[in-house]
């Protein structure tokens, strides 16, 4: 009987066991702890939560409540095993956690089909299940161990493979204030539309940069130490150095006429398109390491961003991903690596939920090929379609993890102007692209 071998008990790996096992697909599930601990695990429990207990909002009109509803139509374990040891959260899903990860411990250990390893899986292992044609699901997540990583880099080329995360924030686009923003390209090179730019006048650069100075770090773990390169210096680091440091560097305005005044304005963020639909931007170069309720506050200080929606947050810590646009298919097989999967954090998506969720997947589409059947991709509509579309999307661009948002669903054609509307129908459509999804996979299996 075929056996799909995964590593890593985290959210991912879970999902991805869960998912093959529960369509008759025998699974060893690899897991290093206790025998070797990571430096933010403090249990040997299987979907451990490092940081947050939260799962994100409930709310069926979310994006999160969206993909969680998908989720579940798929069969997750994480989600109804979280929502059966809630608590109180408001709108989030918040969840015991000792409660929680016993539970899908439990659920893993007990299943008849899978065979849970506790010990570290090496290189040489999984060359010798790859040489032998079986197929094999890395879901070790940001803290995976070293010589596994440094496999990983190997087989996806070392430039993209990423230890070190620093991301700028991103916008959705339809709350930046076009009556300020302006399209333009420095001394016009490229296309008119390629970069959209803020406009700081000396006041309002003032302010901004005293805000930012007096800002409040985000503390690191003992396992973050930074080690910034120079084109990945947190702003609030640069600005330090001096008063003018940013709009010298980061935000030197010179190539940018602000059409409001035929002239070059004091300091300019330019925002760059963060996929083909322009439905998110970031802001370039600037990462930084503020907490993310004062972050919000000082961003909202950038001319033409006073509104602004921020689908993430300016980041720097240790974290590992695969720069997933060149070197995983749509399925999330290594392009030059037959039966070599990537699952969860590492394909390029960053939280709980949506770490799961590509965990499903993965585990849905190893479980049809080992019955015979071929990988059917999620329509790009649904949230499924829209986390595959960004770790898909080769947008040039700093190819960094996102969760779940509004951005990331195409708008639908003749979108509403009105905000509500709008969102209706992207959620709409998902629900719709998800069902014939879910209905084109039962029939093929079905006709098995």
């Amino acid at each position: 009987m075929t056996v799909v071998t995964i590593v890593g008990g985290g959210f991912a790996g879970v999902e991805a066991a869960w998912a093959c096992a529960q369509r008759g697909v025998r699974v060893r599930l690899y897991e290093m702890r206790p025998t070797k601990t990571t430096p933010a695990h403090k249990t040997d429990l299987l979907s451990e939560l490092v940081c947050s207990n939260s799962f994100k909002s409930q709310e069926p009109g979310s994006p999160a409540g969206q993909l969680k509803a998908e989720m579940k139509a798929l069969g997750s374990l994480v989600i109804p095993t979280g929502e059966l040891h809630a608590v109180p959260g408001g709108a989030a899903l918040a969840v015991d956690r000792d409660k929680y990860a016993s539970a899908v411990t439990a659920a893993i250990e007990g299943h008849p089909l899978i065979e849970v390893v506790r010990e570290e899986f090496t290189p040489k292992m999984a060359e010798a299940l790859l040489k032998d044609g079986e197929t094999l699901v890395i879901a070790t997540g940001p803290l995976t161990s070293e010589p596994l990583a440094q496999w990983l880099a190997e087989k996806s080329g070392r430039e993209h493979l990423y230890f070190y995360d620093a991301v700028s924030p991103t916008v959705e686009a339809s709350t930046i204030n076009r009556d300020v923003v302006f399209a333009q390209s420095r001394y016009d090179k490229g296309e008119g539309d390629d970069y959209l730019n803020c406009p700081f006048d000396k006041d309002q650069y003032d302010r901004f940069v005293e805000a930012l100075v007096g800002a409040e770090r985000a503390p690191l773990h003992d396992f973050e130490k930074p080690k910034y390169f120079e084109s990945c210096t947190p702003i609030e680091e640069i600005a330090t150095k001096g008063h003018d440091s940013l709009r010298f560097g980061n935000f030197k305005p010179v190539g940018l006429t602000d059409p409001r005044t035929g002239k070059r304005a004091y300091a300019v963020v330019q925002l760059r398109p963060e996929n083909r639909e322009k439905t998110l931007y970031s802001l370039v170069a600037c990462q930084n390491r503020l907490k993310w309720g004062v972050q919000k506050d000082v961003l909202h200080m950038v001319p033409g961003l006073e509104s602004a929606e921020f689908v993430r947050l300016g980041v720097i810590h240790r974290n590992t991903y695969i720069e997933s646009p060149k070197v995983l298919t749509p399925w999330l097989e290594f392009q030059t690596v037959p039966e070599l999967f990537v699952a969860g954090q590492l394909t390029g998506v960053e939280g709980y939920v949506e770490s799961a969720a590509m965990g499903i997947y993965v585990g849905v589409t190893a479980a049809r090929r080992s019955h015979g059947l071929g990988p059917v991709v999620p329509p790009r509509a649904c949230a499924y379609g829209s986390l595959v579309s960004h770790v898909q999307d080769d947008t040039p661009r700093e190819f960094a993890p996102m969760n779940i948002n509004w951005g990331l669903f195409p708008d639908p054609p003749d979108a509403p102007r009105k905000k509500d509307d709008r969102r209706q129908k992207k959620l709409d459509a998902a629900r719709a692209a998800f069902a014939e999804w879910q209905a084109a996979l039962n029939a093929q299996a079905a006709a098995r």
